[in-house]
């Protein structure tokens, strides 16, 4: 990270800890592309244990993990469904279609979430002219609703949905860890609704490299082999696996200390003339700002904010994004809050 910026842009910009590069150093290795890997294995059994999994495999990124995820569930022709605001549907670049010759179904949420009614109106009849509606994907947190959590409650009532009319369920996970915080929910309970997740180890959680996919032994074992399709099988990957299980070991419970930041930041910047954040997204690690009332485009405001030491993203044609992470310290984050309202002013 550039020192002479507070950079909020994400929380995939951290750079693993002196401990972190520790545990990288010493891994024990292997060919993992023939199971041979063993922190690789260990790192595997691990998440499958916590998300009470039989199975799981280590992927390069979140995309991959989703987009493998939708190839072992779907077959060309078939559509699956997902919150119009979904990573799998906005920032993948269309690899669902790509990839795995499926359609996207779109429902409009309420900031991430949708209810089982939602998704009982879109299902297809089972008529031989429509596309099949194969699989449901949800998202918790939900990057672009604001890092928001999933009702398990919604959850629930969709599986059960879900479930009676023969619908597979996925889980983008990415951010899962930073739910369950925020929560008490154990991972193990939201994973126990869905068919298989992908949770990310190089966001909240500080590790350079990778996400993990669990599932049903079957559903691994396919899920390898399109891996391998994909190019997402890696040799001797135990270096970045030891990332991520001393990721998994020190980095989950510290998690909460970047949601009191991002509330703290948030807090600030609702202040400046122009800016809005609606208060029901301060959940987790992320802020959408709303910036429609300034009548400036997003990339003259980054511009104006990134001159005085600050980098966010764009969250939308009229928002902006900050994420909160751990490489800023809490002091930081009230730093650029105030130098966002010196520069608004």
């Amino acid at each position: 990270m550039d020192n002479r910026y507070i950079d909020l842009r994400s929380d995939t910009i951290t750079r693993p800890s002196p401990g972190m590069r520790a545990a990288m150093a010493a891994a024990e290795v292997g060919d993992d592309v023939f199971g041979e890997d063993p922190t690789v294995n260990l790192l595997q059994q691990t998440v499958a244990r916590r998300l009470g999994k039989e199975a799981a495999l280590y992927v390069p990124s979140g995309t991959m993990g989703n987009q493998v995820s939708i190839k072992v569930h779907t077959q060309p022709g078939d559509e699956i469904i997902a919150e119009e605001g979904a990573h799998i549907f906005n920032y993948e670049t269309g690899g669902a279609a790509f990839l795995s010759s499926v359609q996207v179904h779109t429902i409009a949420g309420v900031r991430g979430a949708f209810t089982a009614e939602d998704v009982k109106k879109v299902i297809r009849p089972r008529l031989y002219y429509m596309p099949r509606t194969r699989l449901l994907c949800l998202e918790n947190t939900h990057n672009r609703a604001g890092g928001t959590i999933y009702p398990l409650e919604l959850i629930r009532e969709t599986c059960d949905l879900a479930r009676a009319e023969g619908i597979m369920m996925h889980l983008d996970g990415a951010r899962l860890w930073n739910a369950c915080v925020a929560t008490g929910i154990q991972p193990i309970e939201y994973a126990s609704y869905f068919d298989s997740v992908s949770v990310c180890l190089s966001k909240g959680l500080g590790a350079p490299v990778g996400s993990v996919i669990v599932g049903s032994e079957q559903f691994i074992e396919q899920a390898r082999h399109y891996r391998k399709i994909f190019g997402g099988g890696m040799r001797q990957a135990g270096v970045l696996a030891a990332a991520g299980l001393y990721a998994l070991e020190h980095n989950i419970d510290r998690l909460k200390d970047d949601h009191a930041k991002a509330r703290a930041f948030a807090e600030r910047v609702a202040e400046v003339k122009g800016f809005s954040i609606d208060p029901l997204t301060l959940q987790t690690n992320i802020i959408i700002i709303n910036v429609q009332e300034t009548d400036r485009t997003t990339d003259d405001l980054l511009a104006t904010i990134r001159s005085k030491g600050v980098l966010l993203s764009t969250g939308g044609y009229t928002s902006l994004r900050a994420v909160s992470h751990l490489d800023v310290t809490l002091e930081e984050v009230i730093t650029a809050a105030d130098a966002i309202r010196e520069a608004m002013m």
